[in-house]
């Protein structure tokens, strides 16, 4: 789903610091936002919690966006990570709730369906590689990125992508499989 149009001018102007600017934009990005945390977190709270995260570092970081890439890739990026980096606050937090006791291993199929079993293997999976590697293949095979894209946004070469992309589908899938 594709951001609404204007929305790249209602960034430009946000950039520069209009508040009515960025307010609407705010409000324009919202669902593609949630749509994206949705992708990434299993449970609807926890991608509603990722998608205010996501949109209050957009607030926050609006003014450094330099137009190196699309607002929509720059947004994207800013997603997928803010959305990883609430899965691991949530995951702290049941581990600190539950006393230590570790996360069922795994999911019980009985009460997760297989896509949000499946999600959560995976978020567990690309937490535990280095984060520029978890990051090149979140936005690539997560989010859809092209390799140009994600290259032009992470301000490395082409080959550099491919190459995080290729290790860490290798990890990921190693920790997955065993």
């Amino acid at each position: 789903m594709p951001l609404p149009d204007g929305t790249d001018e209602l960034a430009r102007a946000a950039a520069r610091g209009d508040p009515a600017a960025l307010d609407a934009l705010l409000v324009a990005v919202r669902p593609e936002v949630l749509r994206l945390c949705a992708r990434l977190l299993p449970h609807h709270e926890d991608a509603e919690e990722a998608c205010q995260d996501a949109l209050l570092a957009l607030a926050r970081g609006i003014g450094r966006f330099e137009h190196r890439s699309s607002f929509h890739t720059w947004l994207y990026r800013l997603t997928a990570n803010r959305a990883r980096s609430t899965y691991r606050v949530l995951r702290r937090r049941w581990l600190v709730e539950a006393g230590g006791v570790p996360l069922p291993e795994p999911p019980d199929p009985r009460r997760t369906s297989v896509v949000a079993g499946t999600r959560i293997d995976l978020l567990d999976a690309l937490d535990a590689v280095r984060p520029e590697l978890a990051e090149a293949v979140a936005l690539r095979d997560l989010l859809g990125l092209g390799y140009r894209e994600i290259a032009t946004l992470l301000g490395v070469p082409e080959g550099t992508v491919k190459s995080r992309i290729h290790e860490a589908r290798q990890q990921v899938r190693r920790r997955m499989s065993g």
